[in-house]
């Protein structure tokens, strides 16, 4: 007797190996596990750059410090969704490609230049065998000339965007800032509006405990963590 195995099956145990339809498998769950991490959202304005994250923490957890939010160099950051440790692996890569553009050019990294690299590295592990793809997909946010914004997903792409959002709902946020989104937004209005669109699908609407928000503004493009008593005050205008 023969069985019938599903389509996927034989193809998405190796991560080397294209299914019949030109299909990774390995990468589609990769993205997948994005798709179900806590919501990241990364706004650009005139004035700046805002990345806002949803974190929910357990009940004994300190919720003072931000997993999801981090500092490559003084004028960019990172919101992350998905598989949080490999953001750290891709992070501190990310932190040594900027440290090594300041020693050998004298001069800040720009911030597609981080984003490419990141890219690059996540292409790399979707084509060596022994390996797999990081589940996870990176908001790079920050100042250079101008501010700038861009998405890297597990597949190695990366593309630049005004405003963005993954994670859990990320449908429904994407379709809430197309709508509402405006390039001439000014930096206090994109941090409400960041705020808005995790109000928008998270479980809690009142509450500020579960947001994170870091700015970087583009006159002195410098990354800055919003404590909470900022939050609450650009919360008390989202809801």
């Amino acid at each position: 007797m023969i069985s019938v195995l599903p389509a996927a099956a034989g193809y998405d145990r190796a991560i080397t190996v294209f299914s019949p339809d030109g299909r990774l498998y390995q990468v589609e769950y990769a993205i997948e596990t994005v798709r179900r991490g806590t919501l990241a959202v990364g706004i650009k304005s005139k004035e700046g750059i805002v990345l806002a994250v949803e974190e929910r923490a357990r009940k004994l957890q300190m919720d003072n410090l931000t997993q999801k939010i981090f500092q490559i160099d003084e004028h960019i950051g990172v919101a992350a969704a998905g598989y949080i440790p490999d953001a750290r692996i891709q992070v501190d890569q990310a932190r040594i490609v900027a440290q090594s553009n300041r020693l050998i050019y004298d001069e800040p990294i720009d911030v597609e230049g981080v984003a490419k690299s990141v890219a690059d590295m996540a292409q790399q592990f979707t084509q060596y065998a022994g390996v797999r793809p990081f589940g996870v997909s990176l908001i790079i946010g920050g100042v250079d000339n101008t501010p700038k914004i861009f998405l890297t997903d597990p597949s190695g792409t990366y593309l630049g965007y005004n405003a963005v959002s993954i994670g859990s709902g990320h449908e429904q946020v994407t379709e809430f800032l197309e709508k509402t989104y405006d390039e001439n937004i000014s930096l206090n209005d994109a941090c409400v509006l960041a705020i808005k669109s995790i109000y928008l699908v998270s479980e809690d609407k009142t509450g500020i405990k579960h947001i994170k928000v870091a700015t970087i503004d583009s006159i002195s493009k410098k990354m800055r963590i919003l404590n909470e008593e900022e939050i609450a005050e650009y919360a008390a205008k989202a809801r």
